[in-house]
């Protein structure tokens, strides 16, 4: 199956998946999605991921949601940057998510970080997506 958008398809998956009360979701491996996946989990959205290989040279990642007193703990993921329009930020105009409440993932020189430590190490790139 052809993914135009891979990034864009995981953060479907995961709202798709944290509307139905689900406790996973999986879905095919890559390193940019591994990448974006990290930094949901060291900001606390999500509980974890694992990379498995579901056939021979087919490797699938699934994610374990959070939940907190059965409300999901992401409201809600907007991508931002899209294949057919990227968005660029310098770091004096990163995107504050709900005034500081909620985060944006950034891809910099430095690798997928999110905007608290893109405003740490006073670098600037393309935003991603948001995460509240």
């Amino acid at each position: 199956m052809l993914i135009n958008d891979p990034i864009g398809d995981m953060l479907t998956r995961i709202r798709n998946g944290l509307r139905g009360g689900k406790m996973s979701v999986t879905l095919p491996a890559s390193k940019a999605r591994e990448n974006v996946l990290h930094v949901l989990k060291a900001e606390g959205y999500i509980r974890g991921y694992s990379v498995s290989e579901s056939r021979p040279g087919m490797k699938e990642i699934t994610i374990e949601l959070k939940y907190r007193d059965g409300k999901p703990v992401i409201s809600e993921v907007k991508r931002i940057s899209r294949p057919g329009r990227r968005i660029f930020s310098s770091v004096k105009d990163l995107p504050r998510v709900y005034n500081g409440l909620g985060t944006a993932i950034l891809s910099t020189s430095k690798g997928v970080i999110s905007d608290a430590q893109a405003r740490i190490e006073n670098i600037g790139g393309e935003v991603i997506c948001t995460v509240f």
